[in-house]
């Protein structure tokens, strides 16, 4: 059923985006600035696998009209390169991070301006307490990276507004996100729910786009092909070690957005970013422990703070009383 699909994908997200993120860190680690190849490879694979088995070779029309995806794509695209190119406005890897686990709460204000949804109280509080969380976590990974960078007064100022605009891009790409986000939901509401269609046409769209990096990228492969060669088992071959890299983080990047994707067609945009959120922030604690980064006290308390407050969005209490309180009681015990 859609429960089983929901659990399925979820899983799919934590476990596809995880190892995504790992893989990422490897070859960000060995070649800073190999965003630009890193993503072409991954829409790139999406795009060719949506090809064949989604449009069947071009042959399947869309169900949903061509003009919404080019809308979703421009949005997608907007949100991707201002996110990347304000890591170039002195804006720190946690401080990104901070501004991710924001998503929470611009869906949630989107939807209330846009959709006129209402929530009941304890949503509010839940993403509250899970956008407190990531906060205190993050700050408190913040504070161990930002203690270099001491300059001349008038470097500082320049530092500093560099620094705005970096969060001004932060913010409207948070907030262009989130209204992706909903326009998505109204989308399926529309038209049905299509997630492979969707994936497809979300990657094959932007494509043309990375002509314009096609000198960068260029680039990253000859470096790429310089990398350690490692023996491939079984198949004889020697490839760049960075080349085996890319390769699991296309796979594992592919496994993350089909599980997002399937979210997507199952749950509200809210719930789905709740997911997103919390595998971010899993991926967060991981790389604080990987990079034996000290996990304080706040850290801990950070991390029951998302705890509490997703209990609380699921709603797990109140299904839990509800079923003590049913008359199925005495099974329970007996069990």
């Amino acid at each position: 059923g859609a429960d089983m699909g929901t659990a399925l994908a979820i899983v799919l997200v934590f476990v596809g985006c995880c190892s995504n993120v790992v893989s990422l860190e490897l070859l960000v680690r060995s070649f800073p600035g190999c965003g630009n190849i890193v993503t072409f490879a991954q829409f790139l694979f999406i795009a060719l696998e949506g090809f064949i088995f989604e449009t069947n070779f071009g042959r399947k029309k869309p169900a949903i009209p061509l003009r919404n995806y080019v809308i979703m794509v421009t949005m997608f695209f907007t949100v991707s390169v201002i996110n990347n190119y304000a890591l170039n406005f002195n804006i720190a890897m946690p401080l990104h991070m901070i501004f991710r686990s924001g998503s929470l709460i611009a869906n949630m204000i989107l939807g209330i301006i846009i959709l006129k949804k209402r929530y009941t109280a304890s949503k509010y509080l839940s993403i509250a307490l899970v956008s407190a969380g990531i906060f205190i976590c993050t700050i408190m990974s913040a504070k161990q990276v930002n203690v270099a960078n001491e300059g001349s007064e008038e470097d500082g100022f320049l530092a500093f507004m560099h620094w705005l605009i970096g969060i001004a891009m932060l913010t409207f790409a948070l907030l262009m996100s989130a209204r992706m986000g909903i326009f998505q939901e109204t989308l399926y509401k529309q038209y049905g729910k299509h997630s492979k269609e969707a994936l497809f046409y979300n990657h094959c769209l932007p494509l043309p786009g990375f002509l314009l990096l096609s000198s960068n990228i260029y680039n990253h492969c000859l470096y790429f092909n310089q990398s350690t060669p490692v023996v491939v088992p079984g198949a004889g071959l020697t490839v760049p070690i960075m080349w085996i890299y890319l390769l699991v983080n296309v796979i594992t990047q592919y496994v993350c957005i089909r599980g997002v994707f399937i979210l997507t067609t199952e749950c509200a945009s809210l719930t789905v970013t709740l997911v997103v959120t919390l595998r971010k922030f899993l991926s967060l604690i991981f790389s604080i422990l990987y990079f034996q980064n000290p996990f304080t006290t706040w850290h801990w308390v950070g991390t029951a703070v998302v705890f509490l407050g997703t209990l609380l969005y699921t709603e797990v209490w109140s299904s839990v009383q509800a079923a003590l309180r049913g008359p199925k009681v005495k099974e329970k015990k007996a069990e």
